[in-house]
């Protein structure tokens, strides 16, 4: 199969498959209790230099504790999956900022730097400009396919976006003909990551999982990935994932760390559970646009505070919730948000 032509970007992952088939025979599949803090998760299981991708979609259903506490313990020099991502990239880009080395080296970018309507992080932007992090383009599909490449343990998929774009020219995919047509397709090569962060509705102590509603590319993500970082709103007993086998999501020989934490998404939507904390997100573009109040703001809210849940406290706590939690029902019913 001749390649008409590559793209410039650099690839940070190899799509090896065999390479990656033989860090898979070493993976217990054994149904061991993998529940422990979050601070001992990202200890374990998040290696400097690493290549790290967060689940969820936007601002919807983030592993917001693992997130700060990587940048707790000042992981250095890991790659990054930009795909979909919100403020998760926006707590990650605060890794490269006040003096505790860089965070993000790589980042393989897709969605990243703006918060949807809420506008751009200021912060994000200033470390994408700066020239300090590599960087390689694609789109949010060409990563879900890299992803689905990964979980099916192939080296690359074939589709026709980007053709002919600069995105194309920015990428480390390749132009290709289909042996079948002859048509020129995109080979997308698979994305192993070395970690991934998911936050999901329900699991058990194993590491089974259930995401209600739509769970993008993280049933991908969880199978691609080398190690997987799962933080729960709940602990559910082994039995009830077993009543109902078909509402797992994510099964349990994926997973390596469970963590539990209620309201983990904040101050991102859960579905079916609470709404964004709109303030509170509009609260982190306006304080970036000055480097030394964001500092101060990063110093109280992450790297002052012994974990996720002094954060929250922090901002409303238990109170906020069932004030965010009025508002997604609100919304599920129907209701518009002015927020």
């Amino acid at each position: 199969m001749p390649t008409l032509k590559e793209g410039k970007g650099p690839l940070f992952t190899s799509p090896n498959v065999e390479a990656a088939r033989a860090f898979f025979r070493t993976k217990s599949r054994a149904m061991t209790n993998k529940v422990m803090p979050v601070k001992e998760a990202v200890e374990r299981f998040v290696a400097d230099g690493d290549y790290f991708a967060s689940g969820g979609f936007g601002t919807n259903r983030i592993a917001t504790a693992v997130l700060h506490e990587m940048l707790r313990q000042e992981k250095q020099n890991l790659g990054i999956a930009g795909h979909t991502t919100t403020h998760d990239f926006e707590i990650l880009a605060a890794g490269n900022l006040m003096g505790h080395g860089t965070l993000m080296a790589r980042v393989d970018v897709a969605y990243i730097v703006g918060l949807e309507a809420r506008g751009l992080s200021p912060h994000a932007r200033r470390v994408v400009q700066s020239g300090e992090v590599e960087l390689s383009e694609w789109t949010n599909y060409a990563l879900a396919l890299r992803f689905l490449a990964g979980a099916m343990g192939v080296p690359f998929l074939p589709a026709r976006n980007i053709l002919g774009s600069d995105t194309f020219d920015r990428s480390g995919a390749k132009e290709i003909l289909c042996p079948f047509t002859g048509a020129k397709l995109v080979a997308y090569p698979a994305l192993y990551p070395d970690v991934a962060a998911i936050h999901v509705h329900e699991a058990d102590e194993f590491g089974n999982c259930r995401i209600k509603g739509i769970s993008v590319a993280d049933r991908d993500i969880a199978r691609a990935a080398h190690k997987v970082i799962i933080t729960t709103e709940r602990l559910v007993s082994n039995d009830s994932i077993r009543s109902d086998p078909s509402q797992t999501t994510i099964p349990f020989y994926c997973v390596d760390a469970v963590c539990v934490v209620p309201h983990g998404s904040y101050p991102g939507n859960m579905p079916y559970e609470y709404f964004s904390d709109e303030d509170h997100l509009r609260e982190w573009l306006t304080v970036e646009k000055d480097v030394d109040a964001f500092k101060a703001f990063l110093d109280t809210n992450i790297y002052g505070v012994t974990d996720f849940d002094e954060y929250l406290a922090m901002h409303g706590g238990p109170k906020r919730i069932e004030e965010l939690r009025a508002q997604e029902l609100f919304l599920s019913l129907g209701g518009t948000d002015n927020a």
